[in-house]
């Protein structure tokens, strides 16, 4: 069952010569955490504004937990939507006590009972007389969370939950909003410009540019299998290669090799392709059948990220970069050796999507 379809929808904001979004055709199903996830202007704040009621769609169609909330002939008013609304800056009641925030959409004889259960739920037992200034960022951020949850709704939306919180903060309440939204059983839409915070916490990624679906799928889909440049190297870094699909079907021909390829598009043997080439696919080695001289180098604790110059047949050079296991003694000026595996080597379209009929998405467990 699907908690969220969108139909073909389209909208223009007003002195704006193109769509915010255009042919967005989108299903979501119940239970899932799903990231809208672009760069700012994209059009996936649009998207979530429209599945709210914020925003009325120009042409298409949304339905919520099954009822048809917009439409050439229906329109369901924000407030009767079964969808609850996490802001960016929260948009707390100064003047309110937690509680009050929490319960200011509730009414009747279990009011109070509702806010204690989900003051329980987001870990704010306790702190029902405080004021929004009396709290810390992650705190505030859990009452914003719990007065959307306090009316029990089907689909709870968030734009860009953690942008106001600094690093460690923001690890911890990933874990903790994923905690909260699993026991409370809803669906999530998030809104996120960070790729690390989608690939953390979404069950699928929905890639947006220039109002358009570029690819939807889980966060390891994205990752290893970009469909397009743009999916490419937007979510993490790449190497992007010319190349020509190899006899095999398992090998593409590159100017730095023939590297192997599990995943092709069933691309026939000799047709001309772009291929990514993430840098985890570099395995540094002492037998290995390249070799590049490093001219830039990180250590992040967890990686060596290096960039090297391969020289190429025709003499030419060619930048790669390469991630090594943080173990490796590499240095600037080093001469290293490297082999190509193919779990993270994909072919990819060169361009990004253009044609709004080739927006469509429906997303899955």
């Amino acid at each position: 069952m699907y908690d969220i379809e969108l139909r073909q929808v389209a909208k223009k904001y007003k002195g704006s010569e193109t769509d915010a979004v255009s042919g967005i055709t989108l299903d979501i199903r119940k239970g899932t955490i799903v990231t809208l996830l672009g760069p700012s202007g994209c059009g996936k704040t649009t998207i979530l504004r429209l599945i709210a009621g914020f925003e009325r769609t120009d042409t298409g169609e949304i339905a919520v937990a099954g009822q048809v909330v917009d439409d050439r002939k229906t329109w369901v008013a924000p407030e009767a939507r079964d969808v609850g609304m996490v802001f960016q800056d929260y948009a707390l009641f100064p003047h309110m006590t937690v509680a009050g925030n929490i319960g200011f959409a509730l009414k009747g004889r279990s009011k109070q009972q509702r806010i204690r259960e989900v003051m329980r739920l987001v870990d704010l037992a306790g702190l029902e007389n405080r004021y929004p200034h009396e709290l810390s960022g992650g705190q505030q951020q859990r009452v914003a969370l719990a007065r959307a949850l306090a009316k029990n709704p089907a689909v709870i939306l968030l734009d860009e939950p953690f942008s106001n919180l600094d690093t460690d903060l923001r690890t911890v309440m990933i874990d903790e909003l994923k905690r909260i939204i699993s026991q409370a059983g809803i669906t999530a839409v998030f809104v996120s410009h960070d790729q690390k915070d989608a690939m953390t916490i979404s069950d699928q990624i929905v890639v947006i540019r220039d109002g358009i679906i570029q690819q939807s799928g889980t966060p390891r889909e994205i990752y290893q299998f970009p469909d397009n440049v743009f999916v490419a190297t937007f979510v993490g870094q790449t190497n992007i290669l010319d190349g020509m699909m190899g006899a095999d079907d398992n090998s593409i021909i590159t100017e730095i090799g023939t590297l192997p390829c599990m995943h092709t598009h069933s691309v026939l043997a000799g047709e001309k392709v772009c291929v990514s080439v993430r840098p985890e696919s570099f395995v540094v080695s002492r037998d290995g059948k390249m070799s590049g001289k490093v001219v830039r180098l990180s250590y992040t604790g967890k990686t060596i990220d290096a960039t090297v110059d391969l020289t190429l047949p025709d003499r030419k050079t060619r930048n790669l970069h390469i991630s090594a296991h943080p173990e490796e003694l590499i240095g600037i000026g080093d001469l290293v050796r490297f082999n190509v595996i193919p779990d993270f080597v994909a072919v990819i379209n060169c361009r990004y999507l253009q044609q709004s009929s080739r927006s469509a998405a429906s997303l899955h467990n």
